[in-house]
């Protein structure tokens, strides 16, 4: 066989190949869109712990903790805990005057979320005992919860699920388009990806920040004990792999500060990408064996897959292989053109995907109405820097760093931002 017929094969099979493993996603797309809200159990009045890792933060954390003071849900039921991580400024006291109760911690040896979390829990269990809890709220100190978010939220956890996430929106989409770009995939997430797994009864995805857990599954993990760089990640991947069902409430609405410089964004997705190197390696084989489990444990497994190390390899050689056939098969003018249409096909796909999210949640979004059109056509592009960050990841030292938050309002302004 001439080798550019096989080079051909083996390119075609690989596409097929990604393809396949990626087709899931479409039909997740197209089931989002005739969304239903699910039918509810009797809700139960649960007794939350609402746990934040701040760093740093005295210039937003007032902000979260009186949009929590402010929820619907019964106050008695709920107790804000917040970790003041090697702070260097005033988020200890900040936290105290908005009626939290505040741990101190100052470890330069285990630097990162996790491990905040974890000392923060066992802090937590050591004086007012995790037993007086039924479930656990994680949320950035950058965070905005509507007022109703708690009580929306428990519907979730009356409904039977271990674990549950709400719907991430934005409190700056009309910073950038890099801020745009974050809230499009974020809302892309809630209510295309985790909207379609909860209408289809399988698991949905865990993203950084605004969900929960029952002090069961807690007890069953026997602690916080996820410290990759990504441990949101690492947390969802568990779950996945341990056949628990994550719940998904659309009404459980937050809003989220994103990255608005390309600098900010770039070394947190670089951080983003070891992260979810580092739980690849760990979960690689778990995973392999979750899908051979079948049913409910074995698609999570594989969504996980598809979603670390093995879907962006396969992706990659998919693509690689493209460009070594076009360069066989007609020079440099067959590389340029397969790499050109690779690219226009993403920016088109991404584009397409812009466009619903606006269709859908218009309304939702707190921004002029040329800056939502706007992101569509950035979008794309944002999404197209993951190819070079993703490679630069691999050679970049390791180590994690606080992002900035300066987006300092309360829920009250941006519920009256415009949204025409």
């Amino acid at each position: 066989m001439h080798m550019v017929e096989f080079l051909k094969h083996i390119s075609t099979a690989l596409l097929l190949l990604t393809g396949l493993c990626f087709f899931y996603q479409t039909v997740y797309l197209v089931v989002s869109l005739f969304w239903r809200e699910p039918k509810h159990k009797p809700e139960k009045p649960a007794r939350y712990a609402i746990l934040i890792a701040a760093r740093n933060e005295e210039a937003v954390l007032p902000y979260l903790l009186q949009s929590i003071r402010a929820q619907d849900y019964p106050s008695e039921r709920i107790t804000t805990y917040v970790v003041a991580d090697n702070c260097t400024d005033r988020t200890a006291e900040a936290a105290e005057a908005n009626g939290a109760r505040v741990y101190r911690r100052f470890d330069r040896s285990r630097i990162g979320k996790g491990y905040a979390l974890h000392d923060l829990l066992d802090w937590i269990r050591r004086g007012d005992g995790l037993e007086q809890y039924d479930a656990f709220l994680i949320f950035d100190a950058d965070n905005l919860l509507c007022p109703d978010y708690i009580s929306k939220i428990n519907r979730t956890y009356s409904d039977g699920f271990e674990a549950f996430h709400g719907y991430r929106n934005t409190k700056n989409f009309g910073d950038s388009w890099i801020s745009s770009a974050y809230a499009v995939w974020y809302l892309h997430d809630s209510v295309h990806l985790n909207a379609a797994r909860m209408m289809l009864g399988t698991t949905c995805a865990v993203t950084g920040t605004g969900f929960g857990f029952t002090r069961a599954l807690l007890e069953r993990i026997d602690g916080w004990s996820f410290f990759t760089l990504t441990e949101d990640v690492e947390f969802d991947n568990w779950c996945a792999v341990n056949g628990v069902r994550i719940g998904f409430c659309r009404e459980a609405m937050l809003y989220d500060e994103q990255a608005s410089t390309f600098a900010q964004s770039w070394k947190q997705r670089i951080r983003w990408t070891q992260g979810g190197l580092q739980v690849s390696l760990l979960y690689a084989g778990r995973q392999l064996r979750g899908m051979l489990r079948g049913g409910r444990t074995g698609w999570a497994s594989f969504e996980a897959a598809t979603l670390s190390l093995g879907g962006y390899l396969l992706s990659a050689l998919s693509g690689l292989s493209v460009a070594v056939t076009g360069l066989a098969q007609s020079g440099l003018r067959g590389l340029l053109a397969a790499v050109g249409c690779a690219v226009g096909g993403l920016y088109v796909g991404m584009a397409v995907i812009g466009a619903l999210v606006l269709l859908t949640e218009w309304r939702r979004i707190a921004a002029p109405a040329y800056k939502k059109l706007l992101s569509v056509l950035t979008f794309p592009l944002f999404m197209l820097t993951f190819i070079p960050a993703a490679v630069c990841a691999v050679f970049a030292k390791r180590g994690w760093e606080p992002t900035r938050h300066t987006v300092a309002i309360g829920i009250g302004s941006l519920a009256a931002a415009p949204r025409e």
